[in-house]
C-alpha cells in the first residue's frame, strides 16, 4: 500500500488536527465546513450525511463529508448533542488575498460544556462544565455556565457530599486532572458522571497559585477575599482549571465573568440524586418530561431566566429561615395585589434572555438582531419600574439606577433597524440618519438610476444627441452608447470604449469616477456598517455588568411573581416555620396528584411528626390506598416551604430540614450488575449513614426486594434503627405492607401506627 499523498491542504489539515485529537474538526473550505479521515467517517454517521472521499482514483483515498457553512449551526447541536466536540477552524484570511495556501486557525472549540449557540441550548435549563480537583483530603468543585456567567465554588472534605453535589449540578461537561485517572480518590465522581462528557486536562491547569492569578486576573482584584472563596485552597484549583479550559477553548478572555459566588453545601437543603428523582421533581420517571413534576406545576415563568432560576431555587432549598420569610414575604404581597402582579408579568414577557444575550454580545458571538431584543427588553424597564413603586417587600426593591440602560436601549434604537438581517458583514444592519457618510453611500447605491437619469439628460443636453443612452453591464460596467451615425458628433474628452455594429460605446472621466464610487459603495457601506456595529456592542459590552445585575433581579422578580400567581391559582397557602423540630400539616395536597386525577376531588390528609411523640409513624393499608402519595407529598411540601414556595395545604408549620431521603420503588441497576434488593440495601445504607436529627426520612414498601420473612426482618431492623439513630432518631414515613411492623409502636415511645383507608 502507498503512502497517504500529502498536499499542501492536508499537510495543514493534519497539523491543526494533531492539537485538536479529541474534536471533530470543522475545516472550512469556501462556503463549506469539511471533515476528512476518521472525523469523516464519525460525523456521517453521527449527521446522517453521505460520506465521500478526496483524490477517489488515488490508491488511498481519502475519507471526507461537509456541511453548508451557513447551515452548520444545525449540524453542530447534533453533534454536540451526541456528546461530540467540534473545534470550528475558520480561513483566518481573504482568499483573494491570499498567497498560496489560505491560512486556517481554530477560533472556537464547542463542547458540551462550552454552548452559547440558543439552538444547541434549552432556554429553562442552565448549561455547566464542573471542574474537580484534591487538595490533600479535601475536594474542591467549580462549575460555571458560559452562556450566563453563572459561576460558583465550593469544597467539602466528605466525599459523598461531593458527588451529591457534583449529581446536584448536573452539568453537561466535567473536567478533572489527568492524574484522576489512576486516583481512587476520584473513583465515586467518575463512576457517578460516566454518562457525562468528561475531559481530562494537565494537572498543571489545576496548581493553586495559577488558578488564583487566573480568578484575580478575570476579576480585577487584588485578592478572592471580596467573593469568599481565598481560603478555599481546592475551591480555587478547580475554579481557575475552569478559566483555563475557557481560554483554551474559546481564544478568548471571557469579560462577561465578573465574579464568583463561593457557598456552603450546608446552607441548602440537600435532596440526593435518587430521592430528587423518586420524588419527579423536575423528571417525570415514566416518560422522561416535566408533564407529572413538581417542576411542571411550580414553573409559570413568563422568562427563559426566571426558568433557569426557579429550577435552582427548587433545587437549592434555603435552610436560612430569614431568608426564607424574605421570600415568603414577596410572595405573599405578589398573590394579595393581583392586578399589579399580573401587569408586571405581562410587561416580563417583553424582556428577552438579558443573561444569555449579554454573553453572548460579550463573547463577540451576537448579531445585529440580539441587539434588537436587548433593546426592547430594556425599553420594557421603565414600565416595570414604576409597577414596582407599589410593592414594598424588600425582594421586590433594586438599588439599580436604569438611566444608563434606558441611555443604552435609546442608543441601539437610533442605530440598529428592526428588520436587521442575520448576518452583520453584508450591511442592512444600519438605521439611515445615523451616520452621515454611511447615508450617502447608502443614497449611492439605492440612488444610482435617478444619478444616471440625470446624467443621460444632461449629456444629451451638451451634445444636442438625443438618441445617447447611459447604460450598465456586469461585462463593461458603465458607458455612454451613441449611434454611429452621430459619433462625428462625440465631444473629444468621450473616450471610446467598444465598438458595435451600429453604435460606439465611450466613458468619461465623471462617469468613471461613478462607477469606481458605486461599485465601491456596497462594500463600502458593509464595511462601515460593521464598524458602527461593533461600536454600539462595544457599548453594550461596557454596560454588560449592569446588564447582568439587572438579569438576576429580574429572573428573581420573575420567580416570586411565578409563586404568588401558582399560589393564587391553586389555593396554597403559607406555611410557618418553628424551632421545635414539629411538621404539621394540616389538610394537605398533593401538588402534583391533585392536578392530574380527574372527575374526582382529591381528600385532603393530616400529617404530624415530630422528635418527641411522633417520630416514625408506620402507615399501612390495601394496595392503590394512597400511602405512597402521602409521603411523597410531605416532602414535596418540606421542599416547596423551603425554597418560599406556598404549600397545598390549609395550614402547616414546619421545622428547617437539612436532607430529605427516600427509599422507593424497585428499580434495577442491571448494566452496573445490581439487583433490586442490592440497590434497596445500598440505598437505605446511605439514608442510615447519612441521616441527622433535622433530616427527613421517606421508606416506601422496603424489604420487598427479596423473601417476605427476610424482608420483614430487615423492614424491622431499619424502624428500629432510625429510631435510635444518633441517639435521638430521625423523623420518618415508614409506608409498609408488613402489618407485623404495627408492633413496633408497643415497643418505642416515638413510633405511632397510621393505616389509610378507602371509603367507597
Amino acid at each position: 500500500m502507498k503512502l497517504l499523498k500529502k498536499t499542501p491542504m492536508i499537510k495543514q489539515y493534519l497539523s491543526i488536527k494533531e492539537k485538536y485529537a479529541d474534536a471533530i474538526l470543522f475545516y472550512r473550505m469556501g462556503d463549506f465546513y469539511e471533515m476528512f479521515f476518521e472525523d469523516a467517517e464519525v460525523a456521517s454517521k453521527a449527521l446522517e450525511i453521505t460520506l465521500t472521499s478526496r483524490n477517489k482514483k488515488d490508491e488511498n483515498p481519502i475519507p471526507m463529508c461537509g456541511v453548508p457553512y451557513k447551515a452548520a449551526q444545525g449540524y453542530i447541536a447534533r453533534l454536540i448533542g451526541q456528546g461530540y466536540k467540534v473545534a470550528i477552524c475558520d480561513q483566518v484570511e481573504d482568499p483573494a488575498l491570499a498567497k498560496g495556501l489560505v491560512k486556517r486557525e481554530v477560533v472556537r472549540v464547542i463542547t458540551p460544556g462550552m454552548v452559547l449557540d440558543n439552538e444547541l441550548l434549552d432556554e429553562k435549563s442552565d448549561n455547566y462544565v464542573l471542574a474537580l480537583v484534591r487538595n490533600d483530603d479535601t475536594a474542591g468543585l467549580s462549575y460555571l455556565d458560559i452562556s450566563t456567567g453563572v459561576f460558583r465554588v465550593t469544597e467539602s472534605s466528605d466525599m459523598n457530599s461531593i458527588v451529591d453535589e457534583a449529581l446536584r449540578i448536573s452539568p453537561s461537561e466535567v473536567l478533572l486532572p489527568e492524574s484522576s485517572k489512576s486516583d481512587r480518590f476520584f473513583s465515586p465522581i467518575i463512576n457517578a458522571m460516566a454518562d457525562r462528557s468528561t475531559t481530562f486536562i494537565s494537572d498543571t491547569a489545576f496548581k493553586f497559585s495559577r488558578g488564583r492569578e487566573r480568578l484575580v486576573d478575570q476579576f480585577k482584584t487584588l485578592s478572592l477575599e471580596g467573593f469568599g472563596c481565598e481560603h478555599l485552597k481546592a475551591g480555587v484549583r478547580a475554579a481557575g482549571a475552569l478559566l483555563f479550559y475557557i481560554r483554551e477553548t474559546q481564544k478568548q478572555k471571557i469579560e462577561h465573568l465578573s465574579g464568583i459566588e463561593s457557598y456552603s453545601i450546608s446552607n441548602y437543603l440537600i435532596v440526593d440524586d435518587i430521592s430528587f428523582r423518586n420524588l419527579e421533581i423536575n423528571k417525570n420517571i415514566r416518560t422522561g418530561s416535566r408533564q407529572g413534576t413538581l417542576l411542571g406545576i411550580l414553573d409559570r415563568t413568563v422568562t427563559a431566566m426566571g426558568g433557569r432560576l426557579l429550577k435552582r431555587w427548587i433545587r437549592y432549598p434555603l435552610m436560612d429561615v430569614s431568608e426564607i420569610e424574605s421570600r415568603q414575604q414577596a410572595v405573599e404581597e405578589a398573590r394579595a395585589k393581583v392586578p399589579i402582579r399580573r401587569n408586571i408579568r405581562e410587561k416580563l414577557k417583553s424582556v428577552y434572555d438579558l443573561e444569555r444575550l449579554g454573553s453572548k454580545i460579550a463573547m463577540g458571538q451576537s448579531n445585529a438582531r440580539d441587539l434588537v431584543a436587548l433593546k426592547q427588553s430594556l425599553k420594557s424597564l421603565p414600565d416595570i419600574w414604576s409597577l414596582l413603586s407599589n410593592l414594598s417587600s424588600e425582594l421586590f426593591i433594586s438599588d439599580q439606577n436604569i438611566d444608563s440602560l434606558c441611555e443604552l436601549a435609546g442608543l441601539i434604537e437610533s442605530a440598529i433597524r428592526e428588520d436587521t438581517p442575520p448576518t452583520i458583514n453584508e450591511g442592512g444592519i444600519i438605521k439611515t440618519g445615523y451616520n452621515a457618510e454611511l447615508d450617502e453611500l447608502i443614497s449611492i447605491s439605492r440612488d444610482g438610476k435617478k444619478w444616471l437619469a440625470r446624467l443621460e439628460a444632461k449629456e444629451k443636453d451638451a451634445t444636442g444627441i438625443i438618441t445617447l443612452k447611459v447604460r450598465y453591464n456586469k461585462v463593461f460596467g458603465y458607458f455612454i452608447e451613441i449611434p454611429k451615425a452621430r459619433s462625428k458628433d462625440v465631444p473629444l474628452h468621450y473616450v471610446r470604449k467598444q465598438t458595435l455594429v451600429n453604435a460606439e460605446r465611450y466613458i468619461t472621466d465623471e462617469l468613471k469616477q461613478y462607477e469606481t464610487k458605486v461599485l465601491s459603495a456596497q462594500d463600502q457601506r458593509a464595511v462601515l456598517e460593521y464598524e458602527l456595529f461593533n461600536q454600539v456592542k462595544d457599548e453594550v459590552i461596557k454596560n454588560n455588568v449592569a446588564i447582568q445585575q439587572m438579569a438576576h433581579f429580574l429572573a428573581c422578580l420573575d420567580c416570586l411573581l411565578d409563586l404568588a400567581e401558582v399560589a393564587d391559582q391553586n389555593d396554597y397557602n403559607r406555611p410557618e416555620f418553628n424551632t421545635n423540630g414539629h411538621i404539621l400539616i394540616e389538610n394537605g395536597r398533593h401538588p402534583v396528584v391533585e392536578k392530574m386525577i380527574t372527575g374526582e376531588r382529591f381528600v385532603p390528609n393530616t400529617i404530624q411528626i415530630d422528635d418527641i411523640d411522633n417520630q416514625i409513624l408506620i402507615i399501612t393499608g390495601p394496595n392503590m390506598a394512597g400511602k405512597s402519595t402521602i409521603l411523597r407529598q410531605v416532602a414535596l411540601m418540606v421542599l416547596m416551604a423551603q425554597m418560599g414556595s406556598f404549600i397545598p395545604a390549609a395550614r402547616a408549620s414546619m421545622s428547617v430540614t437539612d436532607r430529605i431521603f427516600t427509599r422507593v420503588g424497585a428499580l434495577d441497576n442491571l448494566s452496573q450488575g445490581q439487583s433490586t434488593f442490592m440497590v434497596e440495601m445500598q440505598e437505605t445504607a446511605n439514608i442510615l449513614n447519612s441521616a441527622t436529627q433535622r433530616s427527613l426520612v421517606i421508606m416506601d414498601e422496603i424489604g420487598r426486594g427479596t423473601s417476605t420473612f427476610d424482608g420483614l426482618s430487615i423492614a424491622w431492623a431499619v424502624a428500629e434503627h432510625l429510631h435510635d439513630l444518633k441517639g435521638h432518631g430521625v423523623k420518618t414515613l415508614f409506608a409498609t405492607h408488613y402489618h407485623e411492623l404495627t408492633e413496633l409502636a408497643r415497643m418505642y415511645p416515638r413510633i405511632k401506627n397510621y393505616n389509610v383507608t378507602v371509603e367507597e
